[in-house]
């Protein structure tokens, strides 16, 4: 960010001209356009991290570590411009001699074949990083809570699997969304983008008019929910056993979970995209932290804090780890009635888009790892883990998740430091085309 002295952000109009297909080349090498790009990404991104991992991360840390999600955004905006823009500037072919883009390429293109080895490291983890077991895990954990007593199921029946038990409601939710899924993803990236592009704008409109709507119920509170959130930002919160350093931690890591800016899902699809300018691409890619953490976190913070299911959880004993439950409970002490219900709808929508393009990122990485061939052979694991995940406990799926994120990170940041002086000088190069009105594909 102090590297490149803030520059990208002073062109995020250009970002957006971009995005509205001003700039499109669709005569490129790529597969899919800017807008599809940033469609799967953010779908892959607004999803159950924004409705539930915000609710996680205020049951864990209080209404500070917000603030430090916030922060970790703005950081991750920059992050996003570097690793995007490498990710088409340093793009290979895989063994069926496609045209990709992502880390494992950026790495072996960009710092040559010796470094291989952390290529397929990155794919490794990232096998694990992009299974969907946590969002599956909360959109189970929503219909068992709304919609099964409608249906009249109850979550807390049981059978018995290899000496453990098994929620039957849990088990059958699963297996639908199993299906579901299923229905897209072995179309590969056209069709996951196409879907992605359709799902995206409709998902993030609906769920806007509900938190407005429940916002304007208590504007004289929000100027208060914002004070608690810059005094606890850096004081801690004692009633959670937590210091300003652990708050820190929980925000930063519900923001790279929000927004996966530094892990390496979003340049996968970012590499794909029919450009010839590097920094383009990198710039429509910063929108997606700003979408995702500081306008969509944002929200939900705001319905937990301002509806009091906050201040209820820590009166109460014994509540464990929150997750979208907590969310459910701001929805209907703010629209009671009805207001679980429109929150599933959103849950619903949120979950599957993020779902399927999840599982992008694991056949791709499967495809570099064994070949382009065997890539598909990572769909029916895929498949197979959101029953695992529907039935799984919260802590397994966050610890297990939190983990391959970690890990995925190293190489793509190392990666990404390391190349940064190549993407920085294409970056100075494009922005004195652009001031100059030198770019000579603009749609006209």
């Amino acid at each position: 960010m102090i590297y490149s002295k803030f520059s990208p952000f002073l062109y995020l109009r250009h970002a957006i001209n971009i995005l509205r297909g001003k700039y499109d080349e669709s005569h490129e090498e790529g597969q899919i356009s800017h807008y599809e790009a940033l469609s799967t990404a953010i779908a892959s991104t607004v999803g159950m991290g924004n409705i539930s991992g915000v609710a996680v991360a205020i049951s864990m840390g209080g209404p500070g570590a917000i603030f430090w999600m916030w922060v970790s955004a703005f950081v991750g905006m920059t992050t996003k411009f570097f690793t995007c823009t490498l990710a088409v500037m340093y793009r290979g072919k895989d063994s069926e001699g496609e045209v990709r883009g992502g880390p494992m390429y950026v790495i072996t293109e960009g710092l040559g074949k010796k470094w291989k080895p952390m290529a397929m490291f990155f794919c490794v983890v990232g096998l694990f990083g992009a299974l969907p077991i946590f969002q599956a895990n909360q959109l189970t954990a929503a219909m068992n809570a709304v919609v099964g007593p409608m249906a009249g199921y109850d979550a807390a029946d049981t059978f018995s699997f290899l000496g453990a038990d098994i929620s039957t409601a849990s088990f059958v939710t699963g297996i639908v969304l199993m299906i579901v899924v299923s229905t897209v993803i072995f179309g590969g990236i056209k069709k996951i983008s196409k879907v992605a592009s359709k799902l995206v704008p409709s998902m993030v409109a609906l769920y806007f008019v509900l938190v407005l709507y429940i916002l304007f119920q208590n504007l004289g509170g929000i100027p208060d929910i914002f004070a608690s959130i810059f005094s606890e930002a850096f004081s801690g919160n004692a009633m959670l056993g937590g210091g300003i350093g652990a708050v820190i931690i929980v925000g930063a890591k519900r923001a790279a979970f929000s927004n996966e800016a530094g892990l390496g899902t979003a340049p996968m699809v970012h590499g794909d995209s029919r450009t010839k300018e590097p920094v383009r691409e990198g710039l429509v890619a910063m929108l997606g932290p700003a979408i995702d953490t500081l306008i969509v976190c944002t929200l939900t913070a705001l319905v937990i804090l301002g509806t009091g299911v906050y201040e209820a959880q820590l009166g109460a004993q014994d509540t464990g780890l929150l997750g979208v439950t907590l969310t459910l409970d701001a929805f209907n002490q703010a629209i009671p009635g009805v207001g679980g219900y429109l929150l599933s709808i959103c849950i619903l929508i949120f979950a599957i888009s993020t779902l399927l393009s999840y599982s992008y990122y694991g056949v791709k990485c499967m495809s570099y790892l064994f070949g382009a061939k065997y890539g598909n052979l990572y769909n029916y694991i895929y498949i197979g883990t959101i029953v695992i995940g529907a039935v799984a406990s919260l802590t397994f799926v966050v610890s297990l998740i939190d983990g391959g994120f970690a890990l995925m990170a190293i190489p793509t940041m190392i990666s990404a430091i390391i190349l940064a002086p190549k993407a920085m000088k294409a970056a100075k190069d494009y922005f004195h085309r652009y001031n100059n009105g030198l770019l000579t594909d603009e749609k006209k």
